[in-house]
C-alpha cells in the first residue's frame, strides 16, 4: 500500500475524490436546473392522439393494431404497452433488438456498435460471439449497400 505510506498521493486520492464530487453535484445541479420543454406536438396533435377512435401503430409497419396486442401481426414487433415489464413477453422484446441488430439496416455509429455489442454480452452470455459474428457481417453488409447507392 503505497498511498497509505506516501501521504502526497494520499493528498491526490483525497483531492481527486473531492473534484469528481463536485463535477457531479454540479452536473446534479445542472440536470435539475434544466428548462423543461414542451410537447414536439401542438394541441390539435394531441387532441386527436387523445380521442377514442385513434388507432395504435406498429412501430415498424405502420399497421394497426388492436387494443390488446402483443406482437404486430404482419412484421412481429413488439406492439404491446407492457412488453418489456412482463418477464416471459420481455424475452421476445430483446430477441427482437437483437434481430434487428443482425438483420436490419443500421447506421454505423460507434454509440450503436457498443451498445450492441455490450446488450448482447449481458443477455446472451456464451452465445455473444456469435451474435457478434452476425452483427459485424451485417455492418459490412450495410456498408456495401451505402457504397452501392452512392
Amino acid at each position: 500500500m503505497l498511498a497509505i505510506s506516501d501521504p502526497n498521493l494520499l493528498l491526490g486520492e483525497i483531492a481527486i475524490g473531492g473534484l469528481l464530487g463536485v463535477l457531479i453535484w454540479r452536473l446534479i445541479a445542472w440536470v435539475r436546473t434544466a428548462p423543461i420543454t414542451p410537447d414536439p406536438w401542438d394541441i390539435e396533435t394531441e387532441q386527436k392522439l387523445s380521442e377514442p377512435e385513434a388507432v395504435e401503430l406498429c412501430h415498424r409497419c405502420f399497421t394497426a393494431q388492436p387494443d390488446n396486442a402483443w406482437f404486430c401481426e404482419c412484421c412481429g414487433a413488439s406492439v404491446g404497452p407492457y412488453n418489456n415489464m412482463m418477464p416471459y413477453v420481455n424475452l421476445f422484446s430483446q430477441g427482437e433488438v437483437l434481430r434487428n441488430g443482425v438483420m436490419d439496416k443500421l447506421p454505423p455509429s460507434p454509440l450503436i456498435i457498443i451498445g450492441y455489442l455490450l446488450y448482447s454480452l449481458a443477455f446472451c452470455n456464451v452465445f455473444a460471439p456469435i451474435c457478434w459474428f452476425f452483427f459485424f457481417k451485417n455492418l459490412k453488409r450495410v456498408n456495401k449497400l451505402d457504397a452501392a447507392e452512392i
